[in-house]
Parts: structure tokens; C-alpha cells; sequence
């Protein structure tokens, strides 16, 4: 079960990787939700997102300040 809660916010992340607001939003609740090793891999799958669209990266810069 905890696995189909990690692909199902992969897939809820690239679908809203369109808009920054909505994605840093939907990375907030996932980091929220997810297990420590699923956010570790998370890290890992956001690294190479951010290398494709590295205006995505602004939603790391958001979660430290709150």
C-alpha cells in the first residue's frame, strides 16, 4: 500500500509540474504524507525533475522558510 502512495504522487507531481503554486503545494502534502525512505527516494526523483525544469526548484526554497 505505502508503495502505491509513493507512484501516486509521482504521478500527482508531474501532472502539476505545469504550474509552480500548485506543484509546491502537492510536494508540501507529499512530504507530509510520505514514509522517511519514500522521501529520500522523492529527493532523488526531485533532483532529476529540477535538472528539466529548474524553476520547479523554488518550492525547495518555500518549504525552509516555513
Amino acid at each position: 500500500m505505502a508503495r502505491a502512495m509513493f507512484e501516486y504522487t509521482l504521478m500527482v507531481l508531474e501532472k502539476v509540474s505545469f504550474d509552480t503554486t500548485l506543484f509546491c503545494k502537492e510536494l508540501q502534502k507529499a512530504m507530509d504524507r510520505l514514509l522517511p525512505f519514500e522521501i529520500e527516494e522523492l529527493k532523488i526523483w526531485l533532483a532529476h525533475l529540477f535538472k528539466i525544469q529548474p524553476e520547479l526548484s523554488i518550492c525547495l526554497l518555500q518549504s525552509k522558510d516555513s
